[in-house]
């Protein structure tokens, strides 16, 4: 007698949940805002790219801007920049403009062309986004860390120093980035170090500004 045998059918696919689920719908808003741009990010595209409901988006997100500004930071927590220990503040600091020029330029192209009108609708900055993207991290720049790592190693002396030095190369790498939509060369990365922000750090006590220098004559 022939035996026929039945194929069994295939397992319905598993129900997403939690943060399974959140970040595929982050996944998918990233990818609708990479090919489309803002002026074309909705919550039915996403759905259509996450394959679900607007409901589900929705519930998480009422608001588009809030599922952008959740979309871009997701991006910055899954694409961390490598905090690099080379033993010195220099090498430090070069490496880690190394890892972000290779990591950054795609994210800054979207952020400068993509959702400008983002920007504007919500009365943000690319500023406010990387502020939260610092929170979200514990709040200390990477070059935060390497300062206090070389006044540790007597690299560099232990007095008080402004955010905006501290974070000046990290700046000029971003200003750079906007401005040009191109990577920084090696060239111009070293000539910031070497000619601007090494003497400055190694200065024993912060320069005054005109301001203070003018009430300490006074």
């Amino acid at each position: 007698m022939q035996r026929f045998t039945v194929a069994a059918s295939p397992a319905p696919p598993s129900r997403r949940r939690g943060a399974e689920l959140e970040d595929a719908l982050l996944d998918a808003a990233w990818a609708v805002l990479v090919e489309h741009g803002y002026e074309s990010f909705s919550f039915e595209a996403v759905a259509a790219k996450a394959s679900t409901s607007r409901a589900v988006i929705y519930r998480r997100w009422p608001k588009r801007g809030e599922l952008v500004l959740a979309t871009l930071l997701r991006y910055s927590r899954t694409h961390p920049l490598t905090v690099p220990d080379t033993g010195t503040l220099r090498g430090d600091a070069l490496a880690f403009l190394r890892n972000a020029d290779e990591l950054s330029h795609r994210f800054v192209t979207l952020m400068s062309l993509h959702i400008i009108e983002y920007f504007l609708e919500s009365g943000s900055s690319p500023r406010d986004v990387r502020n939260a993207a610092l929170a979200q991290n514990g709040g200390v720049s990477s070059f935060e860390a390497f300062v206090a790592r070389a006044v540790q190693r007597g690299e560099i002396p232990d007095v008080p120093r402004s955010s905006l030095l501290v974070n000046f190369p990290l700046d000029m790498f971003r200003h750079e980035l906007f401005m040009t939509l191109q990577p920084m060369s090696p060239i111009k990365m070293a000539q910031i170090l070497d000619e601007l922000w090494l003497p400055l750090m190694s200065m024993s006590r912060p320069s005054q500004s005109p301001g203070r220098a003018n009430r300490h004559k006074d």
